[in-house]
């Protein structure tokens, strides 16, 4: 995999904490740069994390479905990208302006546990996963940072079409891995 691709994969992994950063954003109306640093730093950091688990869960078997890998990195993506679509085609979320761990934990976690399954794929294939999982987690902050302050100056105009978007990477780069290892055999 290229560093193209991967960029792409962070890009679309990255658009959950895009679209919740622009809700917190909205909801927090004045904001500052520590919102965006908070922001940044509990999504990228559980985006870098998660990855880095599932491509350890995935190396523990990938040796016995190595001929079906293509397969599955088809199908797990092409499902985080489904549902990002789904997500972005349904009604709007409500999040409150609260910061604190509690509330920060718990969206991370829920905005990153597509790149737990992202990871299980990177673990099929031939890459690098510290510069992979430290730019997915650097491209994460950026969009998260930058999300937050977008919400703050937009609101919810442009959630759903990061989502949609996102999505749309996420089963494109999935099919390109399809067919590479469908043409490679």
């Amino acid at each position: 995999m290229g560093i193209m691709e991967l960029f792409l994969i962070a890009v679309g992994l990255s658009m959950d904490a895009f679209a919740v950063s622009v809700c917190k954003g909205l909801s927090l109306g004045k904001i500052n740069w520590k919102h965006m640093c908070i922001a940044g730093a509990w999504f990228g950091g559980f985006q870098a994390l998660m990855p880095f688990v599932g491509y350890l869960l995935g190396r523990s078997f990938a040796d016995f479905i190595t001929q079906y890998d293509h397969w599955i990195a088809f199908f797990l993506l092409t499902i985080i990208g489904g549902n990002m679509i789904k997500e972005s085609l349904g009604a709007a979320e409500h999040l409150d302006a609260s910061m604190d761990i509690r509330s920060m934990f718990l969206l991370a976690v829920a905005t990153s546990i597509d790149a737990l399954a992202v990871g299980v794929t990177f673990a099929f294939m031939r890459i690098s996963i510290i510069p992979a999982v430290c730019l997915i987690g650097v491209v994460t902050f950026v969009c998260s940072a930058a999300g937050i302050k977008i919400g703050s100056l937009f609101g919810m105009r442009y959630k759903a079409k990061a989502e949609f978007i996102g999505g749309v990477i996420l089963i494109l780069i999935g099919l390109k891995i399809l067919l590479e290892g469908i043409f490679s055999v």
